[in-house]
């Protein structure tokens, strides 16, 4: 399993969540201590949002605790709003286009979990994209298939309801062609505005959310960045997350059908 780090708020230097802190996400990737896996070696990731309306990127299959570059971008780059991630990968070979974040004109994704069966899964989900998304697909894993799905089901328009109706179509895959499903999915995604997460598992068993308060906004995690339990709060399994200007807000998250034919191609914003 994975590890993750975003933030939402006014400007911060990535350091504050990627490698200061007594956990940070550095420190996670060869020690995390929710997780199945303690070392998440497998490459890592940053994006982080400026001036541009597309965010920048910065990703290597190296683990993050060797990576000096990654030390040096974290303490120079001040950005509100940014995702970090590193990687213990279920799936997908150690290459620099399987590493998280994943982006797609405004939007960056982060995943961490899995799909039960996905080789088998994996044709019938591409299907469902057009060609503009099918050709955006650079890797081999499942979470950035995911990602693009909810790009198709309209991610741009309705975020948390995109995703619900991916997970709801790839569980009826599964369903069909499986005859069973297993899918954990705790996952952070942005448009450079507002900042969302899901935590949801068909067996009750999502990988681990948290969030806080930090500086003059807040971050979401995978596991808290210090021993200050009273600050860091437990997101349900079943959840929806969402850092906007108004601040953060929990409500409850189910998979949620979608239309039994393919959706009709997204239009481009000129």
């Amino acid at each position: 399993m994975c590890r993750w780090a975003a933030y939402r708020g006014d400007p911060l230097y990535l350091e504050e969540l990627v490698s200061s802190p007594a956990h940070s996400l550095i420190e996670q990737s060869h020690c995390a201590t929710r997780a199945k896996t303690a070392t998440n070696g497998d490459g890592f990731g940053i994006a982080w949002y400026g001036d541009r309306p597309e965010p920048g990127r910065y990703r290597d299959i190296l683990p993050a605790w060797s990576d000096c570059n990654l030390k040096s971008l974290a303490r120079q780059i001040r950005s509100p709003l940014f995702l970090a991630h590193v990687r213990a990968a279920t799936g997908g070979g150690t290459r620099r286009d399987n590493c998280h974040p994943f982006t797609h004109e405004t939007w960056s994704f982060m995943h961490n979990g899995q799909i039960s069966g996905f080789e088998r899964l994996r044709r019938p989900m591409e299907t469902m994209l057009d060609d503009e998304l099918f050709n955006a697909r650079s890797g081999t894993t499942d979470s950035e298939l995911l990602f693009l799905l909810a790009l198709q089901f309209g991610l741009r328009d309705a975020p948390i309801a995109a995703v619900a109706q991916t997970i709801a179509f790839v569980e009826g895959l599964a369903e069909n062609i499986l005859g069973s499903v297993l899918l954990r999915f705790t996952a952070a995604f942005s448009d450079g505005k507002s900042l969302y997460a899901v935590r949801y598992a068909t067996d009750h068993k999502a990988p681990t959310l948290y969030a806080s308060p930090l500086a003059k906004g807040y971050c979401l995690v995978s596991e808290p960045l210090n021993d200050d339990g009273d600050a860091w709060q437990e997101i349900p399994d079943g959840s929806a997350v969402i850092v906007s200007a108004d601040g953060l807000g929990i409500t409850s998250f189910q998979p949620e059908k979608p239309a039994a034919t393919r959706p009709e191609p997204l239009s481009i914003p000129a």
